[in-house]
């Protein structure tokens, strides 16, 4: 399994709307598109990060299902034009499970 680890530094005081949208709107987009999705996280320590996981079968599908994703309506018209002004920096590291890996679950509502 490919997951990837995505942490966003959000601007200040954005934390909770960018929650807000994540949880009513970009999940299920997200999940509808094909992807296990595993968040959104608060950061314990720091008031403007939030993290979230999202998971593949494989790369060739990750690749297939994000570039489908991406160059959809859904994501130009209804996801980006309200999460990106929030973002002030991200990071997403890409990792593959081991072999013993038995994983999160596909649980609809984690």
């Amino acid at each position: 399994m490919i997951i990837e680890i995505r942490r966003y530094t959000l601007h200040a005081g954005k934390r909770e709307q960018f929650i807000r949208f994540f949880e009513t709107v970009n999940r299920k987009a997200l999940r509808d598109a094909g992807m296990l999705v595993f968040g959104p996280m608060r950061d314990l320590e720091d008031p403007d990060k939030v993290h979230w996981m999202r998971a593949f079968p494989n790369l060739t599908e990750r690749e297939q299902i994000k570039e489908l994703f991406y160059d959809g309506p859904v994501w130009a018209e209804e996801v980006e034009p309200f999460v990106m002004p929030l973002i002030a920096h991200y990071e997403a590291s890409v990792v593959e499970t081991t072999e013993g890996f038995e994983g999160f679950g596909a649980t609809p509502d984690l």
